[in-house]
């Protein structure tokens, strides 16, 4: 499937906020929360995430058509990564210790901050080095 390259970048500016309150806050809930977002984005896709949702109806309309288009496949990947650091975060925050909630969190609003502020999305740079790399291995 194709998709606005600017939803999930609108996306990562909302995650980027909501784990930079969980991380000033210590919050485990406000980071349960997000990581039931990235969840809903790593297993039915971006066009049923919460954000996903608000970028369609709220932001979209506003906006000329996107200048391409691009694979949904990378930013769900990085949904995925983002689920596998919020799911250890809030272990972390909720059931100890408490440094590993802090620094999980850390890592994916760090990636988060990325993609929010410069476009550049971690996850999705993963996820085209693998790909890169299985074809590589397919034709030895």
């Amino acid at each position: 499937m194709q998709i606005d390259p600017r939803g999930p970048r609108f996306s990562a500016v909302l995650t980027t906020l909501v784990l930079a309150a969980s991380l000033i806050t210590g919050s485990g809930a406000l980071l349960a929360a997000q990581t039931v977002v990235f969840a809903i984005g790593a297993v039915v896709g971006l066009r049923y995430s919460p954000y996903g949702w608000l970028y369609r109806r709220l932001v979209r309309p506003r906006l000329g058509p996107p200048g391409e288009l691009e694979d949904e496949r990378p930013p769900r990947f990085a949904q995925a990564v983002g689920f596998g650091f919020g799911a250890v975060g809030t272990v972390g925050y909720l059931a100890g210790p408490t440094w590993l909630g802090t620094a999980a969190c850390a890592l994916a609003l760090a990636a988060a901050f990325l993609n929010g502020a410069f476009g550049y999305c971690l996850g999705c740079e993963v996820y085209l080095l693998a790909a890169r790399t299985r074809a590589g291995l397919s034709h030895e």
